[in-house]
């Protein structure tokens, strides 16, 4: 990527914002545009200089990551957000608040390393969505009508008998597109495919139950449901989901 990849650390420790900052240093598209030692601050310097990436610490005095995370997904322009905290537990919270990945203090380089993969691919579908690939809306027919579904309110989707069926939490509906061709509409918008037939809304998942011979199956919030996730899957969704 040849473009800079601007960036703002937000932690009230500063110890952990130079160590982030000198860890960055090694790589050469990043410019670090500022630092922010709490949550307001970060704000202010988001809404000013329009970052393409924030790492913010979760747990700060006052206005915690979570809530500067929440107050800025209504702007034009939003940041992907790495979340860069000590605690573990927060993992789902995190991509419930559309976080692009989870990083455990003290940082490791190889874990940083994968963090900016995901970084760099983020930035790469961003530019193309900002060229017409984006999807607000998907049309889909239903009971003789055109409806327009918003990505947000899709649970998951999978391959049914050659169509592919979109699930919400209150309807079905089908799709004359693969699911291949779905997976790549909604990557931005974080779906990940469990399964060859099923593709499910990450922000959705509320359980990851153990199944048998090393599959699982994944619990999703407001249907009874379960959707499987084969072997194949499963590692680089637990890597998602940081559990």
């Amino acid at each position: 990527m040849n473009k800079s990849v601007s960036v703002i650390i937000i932690d009230d420790e500063p110890y952990s914002r130079h160590e982030l900052e000198h860890l960055l240093q090694e790589y050469e598209e990043v410019e670090i545009v500022a630092e922010a030692g709490s949550g307001e601050e970060g704000l202010e310097k988001i809404l000013l200089l329009e970052p393409d990436l924030v790492f913010v610490d979760m747990e700060m005095p006052r206005m915690t990551g979570m809530e500067l995370v929440e107050a800025i997904q209504n702007l034009k322009k939003v940041p992907l957000i790495v979340f860069a905290t000590a605690y573990p537990d927060y993992a789902i919270q995190a991509f419930r608040f559309q976080a692009l990945d989870y990083l455990l203090k003290p940082f490791s380089p190889d874990e940083l390393a994968e963090t900016m993969k995901r970084v760099y691919k983020a930035l790469e579908i961003s530019k193309k969505i900002t060229t017409g690939d984006k999807i607000s809306r998907l049309a889909v027919e239903h009971q003789e009508k055109i409806i327009y579904v918003s990505p947000e309110s899709i649970l998951y989707a999978s391959a049914e008998e050659g169509d592919t069926v979109i699930v919400t939490k209150d309807n079905r509906y089908q799709l004359k597109t693969s699911l291949k061709d779905l997976e790549r509409k909604l990557l931005p918008h974080y779906f990940f495919r469990t399964h060859k037939s099923y593709l499910v809304n990450l922000q959705a998942v509320q359980q990851l139950i153990p199944w048998f011979n090393g599959a699982y199956q994944i619990k999703l919030v407001g249907i009874k449901e379960e959707i499987p996730v084969s072997r194949n899957y499963i590692k680089a969704l637990r890597k998602q989901l940081e559990l």
